[in-house]
């Protein structure tokens, strides 16, 4: 995405998103922090059942890993470019409250595939965030939202349903509320 963004009008660097957005999913962070840390010590474990395995993985594995990720960012390289038609034609005449919301489907989808499809020069700064933030929390809200959650549910033993029991009412309610401090104060004159 930060390639697609290098170029004009927006001459995005490696620092381009802390510099722009630094301030928005901050005010989340640290009270979902502490929410988790909750959660966790009401989940029940069986401790009977918990193992650590230390395994040593061969080179041939992490080179594989490796090229697999690599294809995966081609793939989602050329997956924006073939989009371009698209997001030319419609994704840029979609107000940024409304991007806010249209991504929610990345609760059902992955967040890197749809910023691959959607982010571009022709989008404004503003929608270019609304979309991120619309992204970043509706991700959260299912299991394949994102792929940190897989390997999190994974490891945890954690499954949709009781995914989706805790995520979908937490993530409707974070974006019902970070759609009252972004769009809000600037409907109202303040921003």
């Amino acid at each position: 995405m930060i390639s697609k963004l290098s170029g004009d009008p927006y001459h995005a660097g490696f620092s381009f998103l802390i510099d722009y957005d630094r301030d928005l999913p901050c005010p989340g962070r640290d009270p979902l922090g502490v929410l988790g840390l909750i959660a966790l010590k009401k989940r029940k474990t069986d401790e009977s059942n918990l193992k650590c395995t230390v395994e040593r993985e061969e080179l041939s594995e992490v080179v594989i890993r490796a090229g697999k990720v690599y294809l995966f960012i081609m793939a989602l390289t050329f997956l924006g470019s073939g989009f371009k038609p698209l997001v030319a034609g419609y994704i840029d005449m979609i107000p940024s409250a409304g991007l806010y919301w249209v991504n929610m489907v990345s609760a059902v989808l992955d967040n890197a595939t749809l910023a691959a499809a959607e982010i571009n020069p022709s989008l404004s700064l503003t929608q270019i965030t609304s979309a991120l933030m619309g992204l970043l929390i509706s991700g959260g809200m299912l299991i394949q939202g994102n792929i940190p959650n897989i390997i999190a549910a994974g490891k945890m033993g954690i499954t949709s349903k009781e995914w989706a029991r805790v995520g979908i009412p937490l993530g409707l309610a974070l974006m019902a509320g970070f759609f009252c401090i972004l769009f809000i104060p600037a409907w109202l004159g303040f921003a």
